[in-house]
Formats: C-alpha cells, structure tokens, sequence
C-alpha cells in the first residue's frame, strides 16, 4: 500500500529549488515555490529574517488539517521510484517520508561529515594498499542503487527464510521482491560475481527502528571485502609451497568445515591488521582495540571491532571470515576472503563528538560550515548547537486483538512528527486482569535541533499522532 507524507513543509536551504508537499485528497503533490540564490550567495550564516522566514514556513506546515496525516493510505498500486514503477502487494510499507531520503546520498556531499569519513577511509585504502600495476587496490562503489531485490539482501547472503531480520516490522518493502536494503552487504555477491576482488561499497540503507538519538531510518554504511588466491595468501609464508586453502573437515566455532586452519588463520589475521590499521588512522596512535566473537548469516567466524575512545570501549563495525557458500555461489570458488561493514553516522558522531543523529540531516549552516575543512584529514572540533528544551507528552492505548509491533507506532510517529520528534519510548505495558487486554504507554519527546517548539504545535503533531494511531494500527485509544 502506498503512504502519504506528513504534510509539513520542507525548505530546502542548499541550491535546490524551495518546495512544498501538499496533500490532495490523500495523494502527495509538490508544488514549486521560488528558489533561495546559491549557498555561496547567501548570508555566510542565516540571517535573523531567514530564520523567521524558515520557522514561520515550519509553523505554517502544521496548520494543515491533521486529518490528512495517515501512514497507510494509497494514492495510487504502484511505488515511483528512481524512474521505475513497483507494483504494491501485501508486503509493501514503505512511506513518502522515507522515499523522500532516497537519492540525498549524503555521503556523497561534498564536506558534509559522512562524506569526510567515507573520504578518509577510502584515502587509507587508496594509499595502503596498491595493487600489482600500481594502482590502488581496493574499488569504491558508492553510487549504488538503493533499491535491491529480497535475493540480494537476504538469500545471496545465506540468510534463512525464517530469520528475524526479513521481517516486515524491520525492513522498508516496496513489494514481495523489492526493498530499499538493509545494509551495504546485499551487493556483496553482484561485486564478487563481476570479478572483483577487494572492493569498498558505500550507500543509505534503511531500517525501521526505535527513535532516539542515535538511531535513524536511514544511514549510512560502507562494506569492504577482499578475496586471497592460495599463492596470493601464502606467498610470503616461509616454506607455504604445500599449504592449501580447503579441506573436507569439520565446522568448529573457529573455522569452516571447507577451511583448513592455517587458511583460516592468515584471513583472520589480515581482516583484523587491516582494520586496526584503519581505526588507528582516523581515531589516533595508541588506539586499544579488542575483539568481540559475534555471529553473522554471512560470517563464521565473526567478529564485533570496540576501540576503547575517550576512556569508554565503543563498537565500531562487524566482519569476519566470508561463508564460502556466498563465495562460490558468486564464482570465486578457488578463493578465500574477508568481509567487514560500518557505520558512517557511528564513526562520525565517536570521531566528531555530535550528539544526535538527526543532524546529518540538518539544513542548518551553523551545523554544515563546521566542516568545510581544506583537507578531510584536518582535525574538527564540533561546537553544539543550542540546545534547545524539549517538550514531552505522553500516549496510550490498548493494542489491537491482530499483531502489532512497535515498529509499526514508530514509523507512523516518524512519518508525522518527522524530526520534530528525538525520542519515543515504551514507558509502561500492563494487561488488564480481566480482559487481558494489553496496554502501552510511550513517551515521546519533542525537541527541534534548530529552534524552540511551542506547546501549541506539538499539541497538533500529538493530535495527529493519537488519530492516525486509532486509525492506522487499529489501537484503542486511552487519551
């Protein structure tokens, strides 16, 4: 089923055109509005009158009868995206909030903080490792189409049918066999089956989440993988002439059942050098690593990377030895390899100490000017924004007798209340001793990043939120 926007305005501060999203009986339009003059045109920072300007549009989007907000209503049995046409079915639920992120590609804009990470550690690989011509080793990718199918993000990466993270209530669908993916690993297979051997994949992915400062439904992940011939990893292992890569034995929580154990062994060693390597060089020498045994689908064995920052152990990626089915299946058969992935928007609030994640997103020059830097190596100390108060308002309602996740509320919040909302949590669950009815209460607090909220327009986003949720999810109401 297709979704409706939330209705607010949106002001696009950058060279693009000023817009607005208005809604006709359900179905999303835009309408253009006359465009601000170029960002090197304008005031170095936003004047006081643009900042009125701004927020008197913000308050005007809420004006809009709050019955038009609804996270579920279809304007039409198709999804438009990125010039093609997906017929919706049952799994779709994908929202125009979440399609109005595709194609920002924020890690590929010049200065902003996830194109400086993403700049910096393709810098080190570029530099580190070079190939046998002289050229860099490792290939970027970070044009990628969002848009995979379910094979690529799931059962090229060996993940059963029935595992946890194919579910609806986690992923954004565009039908049964399309999705925005869930992370940089579903072109893992693509890239090996092209004849790639090291290669670095960067993009948006998407995920339906909780809400809070730290987590988003859309960031920013970069794989790495690379692929050893058996002369490629023994060649500078003295007397390595007769050591081969596989062997028919049995599976261990050290190694592959296909795997021999010196095989295994110079991989894992490799993986964790390189990115220690890797870490060392963003966040400092004297860095302490350590290393987390941890299961993934695609990995065995698997690995969690925490480097001890500032006094506190912080996890930083996962990796581990690629599952030879995946390699194979991909026609690299007579080669071994390792694969990792990280978070762009994790790296970058650690190394730049910001405090909320919903910034990446920011418009707002005090944020951006931070980091035009005249090399991506340059250290950058980043100064808050004023912290502006929240305001906290709580809902309840009895859960409906068909299945209900929290993901579903979440979204539906995210969808109207947009960014206006920092937070959402399950304050209380109680069941009723005699109807056995259950009852959630979540609390959901209001704070702009970039201005003071008034009670009375959170009142109406709250509005809208407890309206939609009777409506969409089927809850009864306790407000």
């Amino acid at each position: 089923m297709g979704h409706v926007e939330d209705t607010n305005i949106f002001i696009f501060l950058g060279k693009e055109r000023l817009s607005k999203t208005v809604v006709y009986n359900g179905c999303v339009k835009q309408q253009g509005l006359s465009g601000f003059q170029s960002l090197k045109r304008r005031n170095k920072a936003l004047t006081t009158a643009n900042r009125q300007r701004k927020q008197e549009w913000e308050r005007l989007s809420l004006v809009v009868d709050h019955k038009n907000f609804a996270a579920n209503t279809p304007c039409s049995n198709t999804v438009e995206l990125l010039g093609r046409a997906y017929p919706q079915d049952e799994y779709s639920n994908v929202t125009e909030k979440i399609l109005s992120k595709v194609g920002k590609n924020l890690h590929n804009k010049k200065h902003h903080p996830l194109w400086l990470i993403k700049e910096q550690v393709k810098d080190h690989f570029y530099k580190q490792y070079i190939g046998r011509r002289g050229t860099p080793l490792f290939s970027v990718y970070d044009g990628l189409s969002p848009v995979v199918t379910v094979q690529q993000n799931f059962d090229s990466l060996l993940i059963p049918q029935n595992h946890a993270s194919r579910r609806k209530e986690d992923n954004y669908y565009l039908n049964r066999d399309h999705m925005l993916r869930a992370h940089t690993s579903a072109h893992q297979w693509d890239l090996i089956h092209s004849g790639l051997d090291a290669f670095l994949a960067v993009g948006d992915v998407y995920r339906r989440d909780t809400i809070d400062n730290t987590h988003y439904p859309v960031f920013h992940q970069m794989e790495g993988v690379r692929l050893f011939s058996c002369h490629e990893l023994f060649s500078n292992i003295e007397d390595g002439e007769g050591l081969q890569l596989f062997e028919q034995g049995h599976r261990t929580v050290h190694k592959q059942e296909c795997h021999t154990m010196e095989a295994v062994r110079l991989v894992e060693f490799n993986l964790k050098q390189v990115l220690t390597k890797l870490m060392t060089h963003i966040f400092g020498d004297g860095l302490q690593v350590r290393w987390v045994d941890c299961y993934f689908p695609f990995t065995h064995p698997s690995f969690e990377m925490e480097i001890n920052f500032q006094g506190e152990w912080l996890e930083v990626l996962g990796c581990g030895v690629m599952e030879q089915q995946l390699v194979n299946s991909a026609g690299a058969q007579d080669k071994i390899g390792w694969a990792f992935g990280l978070g762009l928007e994790r790296l970058a609030m650690i190394l730049y100490d910001i405090p909320d994640i919903r910034l990446f997103w920011s418009e707002d020059e005090r944020f951006l000017k931070q980091f035009i830097v005249p090399h991506i190596w340059q250290k950058i100390t980043f100064q808050p924004l004023s912290r502006y108060p929240p305001l906290i308002n709580d809902i309840s309602f009895w859960l409906p007798s068909e299945p209900y996740s929290k993901n579903d509320f979440y979204d539906l919040a995210r969808t109207i209340g947009g960014d206006l909302i920092e937070k959402v949590v399950l304050v209380d669950e109680f069941t009723h001793p005699k109807t056995k009815k259950v009852s959630h209460c979540y609390r959901i607090i209001y704070r702009h990043p970039e201005r003071t909220l008034t009670q009375d327009e959170v009142h109406r986003i709250h509005q809208a939120i407890e309206e939609s949720a009777v409506r969409e999810l089927g809850v009864e109401g306790r407000f």
